[in-house]
């Protein structure tokens, strides 16, 4: 496989059988005694894994791939918003949120409203803020896999199926967990807290919804998109799982400090968004952390499968034309 200095990847054409292991690896037909060893000499042999997955990053397309996350995106933004705010009810979606606060409040970490407190009179802030929530979760996270195909292609799959399974795993708890963000714990908005709740004090509440009162670039939290959109898909955070996930991509397999240092500090700078918009507590984005680490698992699993499955192939290969490795 041609590399450059910096480890950057292209497109690779598959190996041959002479970039394989000089000695054929030819695995024994059932019932000889050697199987096991084999199997575990070809399960151990890293030339062997480095060109399934140089092979497994030839396969891959450009325009596959723009294709596969496209639908995959229509598809969950379709299953997200099945649940939608016209379809769930406001009172369900708001004793979730009181669990959420009751657990903070035990935990001693119930301080958003603080938090949005000490920056609310600054509108310049506040705005920049709301662009942040609005757009860096899509574009950083659609940079980052570009970065991924061009320049760290062998990489690519485990990180792509990472997003997938996150992303998925996400629309169960928003199924399951409706959840109403801080924002709309209040009594004269569209969808919120005291709209079906003559007993809702929203003093209890000083939360501002900062881009209803603010502005950005665009919202989704007005009319009919607002009923249209689900308003209570709040936990987990998939803003901070995305974020999370770009940062671990990018630390894991940049060789630049600063890019690694911006990396670390990016889903910090997405939880204090996701607070200070009052778009979420700060127990969703543990939610978020949590679904992560299962999409990882699960991920790397099925990348791992690929893998083992080309790898398989190759020692077909290698044992059909034992003579390619001969001099």
């Amino acid at each position: 496989m041609s590399t450059t200095d910096d480890g950057a990847e292209g497109n690779v054409p598959e190996p041959s059988a002479a970039t394989l292991p000089p000695d054929p690896i030819i695995l024994p037909g059932p019932g000889d005694d050697a199987t096991q060893r084999a199997a575990e000499s070809v399960a151990s042999n890293p030339t062997l894994d480095v060109a399934a997955q140089e092979v497994h990053a030839s396969r891959l397309r450009w325009w596959r791939e723009v294709l596969y996350i496209a639908s995959f995106y229509v598809l969950y933004t379709w299953t997200r918003n099945q649940f939608g705010s016209a379809s769930v009810d406001s009172m369900q979606a708001y004793t979730n949120a009181r669990r959420i606060i009751r657990v903070e409040e035990f935990l001693g970490l119930y301080h958003e409203a603080t938090i949005q407190g000490w920056f609310i009179a600054n509108t310049l802030f506040i705005q920049f803020w709301n662009v942040f929530y609005g757009t860096f979760h899509f574009v950083v996270t659609i940079g980052v896999l570009v970065w991924l195909f061009a320049r760290r292609r062998r990489y690519y799959a485990i990180w792509r199926n990472t997003l997938a399974f996150t992303t998925a795993l996400a629309l169960v708890g928003f199924s399951l967990f409706p959840l109403m963000p801080p924002r709309l714990l209040c009594d004269d908005c569209e969808f919120g807290a005291g709209q079906d709740n003559p007993e809702f004090v929203a003093d209890d509440y000083p939360f501002v919804d900062t881009l209803a009162e603010y502005g950005g670039l665009w919202s989704f939290n007005e009319g009919a998109m607002a009923r249209v959109s689900n308003q209570y898909a709040a936990m987990p955070s998939l803003h901070f799982a995305w974020s999370a996930w770009c940062a671990l991509a990018i630390w894991s397999l940049a060789r630049h400090r600063l890019a690694r240092f911006l990396a670390a500090l990016y889903p910090a700078a997405t939880m204090f968004a996701i607070v200070v918009t009052a778009n979420h507590f700060w127990l969703d984005a543990v939610g978020g952390a949590l679904v992560l680490a299962v999409g990882w698992y699960l991920g790397r699993h099925l990348a791992l499968w690929n893998e083992r499955r080309i790898r398989s192939e190759l020692v077909t290969t290698n044992a059909a034309h034992p003579d390619d490795h001969r001099t």
